[in-house]
């Protein structure tokens, strides 16, 4: 099947040492985004396009607000938009990985320009090209960091790649840093990312796994927690953090991919869970410390 290439391939860059391995999945990465940039865009485009849907129905602006991003990715997209349509003062962005690349950014802000007629105007001294109301933190979580003065706290599909531990501990430490009435924004996606580049497995295949033998599947380089819709729930009920607005996708029960699912050997970790449960996907939820 396709998908075991692409985890044979993460499986033999984990097998190196880190430092190679890292270098290796960097430019297999860097060759892969190159050639999807603009469509990568305008997918974040449509992201900034709800959330900002989303902030209007909560009657707020980000017009000279400050923005933590949890996840900085590849490129500063998200940022961007904030920036030169939002425009907000500034966008703190955290990754636990140093992707940016100076070469690669200023190519990005070329692109970016082009494709809605603006000016990316880059600090001189900056180390990534990036504009003054960037900053960001590479190799950082944010658990462990000092949280600036912020106004709302945003992510996009990055939770399902973190350690449920770790969206513990880094919710504890934004409602000990922020303000009262302060927004968590998350755009969560709860799908084998296996089944992008194979569309013979489910958008749950791996739901059929016991942890030991995910984790045996699962690198450093794709990792998925295999978190489902109640789980993230029950985590942000128990951190006490008020849910405001919660949607996700459902699948149609006549679909290709319901019946992908149907065929599912579930894991005894996961039949307590409604089919519905299961198979929500892009979730987006907006948490009020």
């Amino acid at each position: 099947m396709k998908h075991q290439i692409k985890t044979n391939f993460f499986k033999f860059l984990s097998l190196l040492p880190n430092k190679i391995g890292d270098y290796f999945y960097h430019i297999i990465q860097f060759l892969s985004n190159k050639k999807k940039i603009k469509s990568k865009i305008k997918l974040s485009e449509s992201t900034y396009n709800i959330l900002i849907l989303l902030l209007n129905d909560l009657k707020f602006d980000l017009k000279n607000k400050k923005v933590l991003e949890i996840g900085s990715g590849w490129f500063p997209i998200m940022p961007y938009f904030f920036i030169y349509f939002g425009k907000v003062s500034k966008v703190y962005t955290y990754d636990i990985n140093e992707h940016y690349r100076k070469s690669s950014i200023l190519k990005f802000n070329l692109d970016f320009e082009k494709e809605y007629n603006l000016k990316v105007d880059v600090e001189k001294a900056n180390k990534y090209g990036l504009p003054h109301e960037v900053d960001y933190f590479p190799s950082k979580n944010i658990i462990f960091e000092d949280i600036p003065n912020i106004d709302i706290v945003f992510s996009r599909y990055v939770l399902s790649h973190v350690s449920p531990n770790d969206i513990e501990e880094m919710h504890k430490k934004i409602k000990r840093s922020v303000n009262k009435g302060t927004f968590i924004v998350h755009f969560i996606s709860p799908s084998d990312l296996r089944q992008h580049g194979d569309k013979s497995i489910s958008l749950q295949d791996f739901l059929q796994y016991s942890p030991s033998q995910w984790d045996k599947i699962q690198t450093r380089f794709d990792y998925h927690n295999r978190m489902r819709l109640p789980q993230f729930i029950e985590l942000f009920t128990k951190l006490d953090l008020e849910i405001v607005y919660l949607s996700y996708d459902r699948l149609n029960e006549n679909s290709k991919n319901m019946d992908l699912f149907k065929k599912l050997n579930l894991h005894e970790d996961y039949i307590k869970y409604s089919t519905e449960e299961l198979t929500a996907g892009n979730i987006v939820v907006v948490l009020k410390v």
